[in-house]
């Protein structure tokens, strides 16, 4: 039978003064699974705060190496680890931050070929990537094997955050059926982000997920909300579930 040791019990103290969250709500942290997908600029927030909060098991995917650029947003790393693969030194932060957790880790490019035996043991894949192939495969898996998808995206001053999970909602493919055009892809490569925007939305995605895992508040099941950081302004968008969806739709 789970339960929450003494020192447990201290750390994550300000979690049990919560009311309807307290100690039912800590243990459903404790036993869940989550997979991240990207240790960069939303997956440093989203894991920093997943660990933090006591998540059970962690999952990180990431196939690259720390670079001197990275530093600037990404702050799960740093300068003494250059080089080293992000999912190392995602491990080295989250487990010098909370021993208690499970960290699996995955040094290795989200595709076809192993996407699916991956995200098997997780029940929630939070979106750390920066292309469409990944965030379209993540959508597509999610629907196929009853995953929720919580995603973020960033650009410049903006940034995004949803809930996609077709059993409550519509999902990715909703809002964009079909794999933007290569023009539109390149224009979107590379862009530049200030590098507090990804620990806005990673934030939030992190809170999404906690949400989720509890039972508490209301998840963005067929909500976007989009951030202009320059201004400070927050607007939220209705996304529909599309009958004609080519993933969740009555086909």
């Amino acid at each position: 039978m789970p339960y929450l040791d003494n020192e447990e019990r201290e750390r994550y103290q300000r979690h049990l003064r919560i009311a309807n969250f307290g100690e039912a709500g800590q243990l459903k942290l404790k036993e869940s699974a989550v997979l991240v997908v990207g240790a960069g600029g939303l997956g440093s927030a989203i894991l920093l705060y997943l660990a933090a909060a006591g998540i059970g098991k962690i999952g990180i995917v990431d196939s690259d190496t720390i670079e001197l650029s990275n530093l600037q947003r990404q702050v799960l790393h740093d300068s003494d680890h250059l080089g080293m693969p992000k999912t190392a030194s995602a491990y080295e932060k989250l487990h010098a931050l909370n021993p208690h957790i499970e960290l699996n880790l995955y040094a290795k490019r989200f595709q076809t070929g192993n996407a699916e035996q991956i995200l098997r043991d997780y029940s929630i894949v939070l979106d750390g990537t920066d292309n469409f192939e990944t965030r379209f495969l993540i959508n597509d898996l999610c629907v196929k094997m009853n995953k929720t998808y919580i995603y973020g995206a960033i650009n410049q001053f903006h940034g995004q955050v949803s809930v996609f999970d077709a059993q409550h909602g519509p999902c990715f493919r909703c809002l964009y059926p079909q794999m933007p055009s290569p023009e539109v892809i390149a224009l979107n490569t590379g862009v530049g982000v200030i590098g507090a925007v990804p620990g806005i939305i990673g934030s939030m995605q992190a809170l999404e997920c906690i949400k989720i895992l509890t039972g508490l508040g209301k998840p963005l099941y067929g909500r976007m909300l989009l951030l202009d950081g320059a201004q400070m302004e927050f607007r939220e968008i209705q996304i529909r579930k599309q009958k004609e969806c080519p993933v969740c739709g009555q086909h």
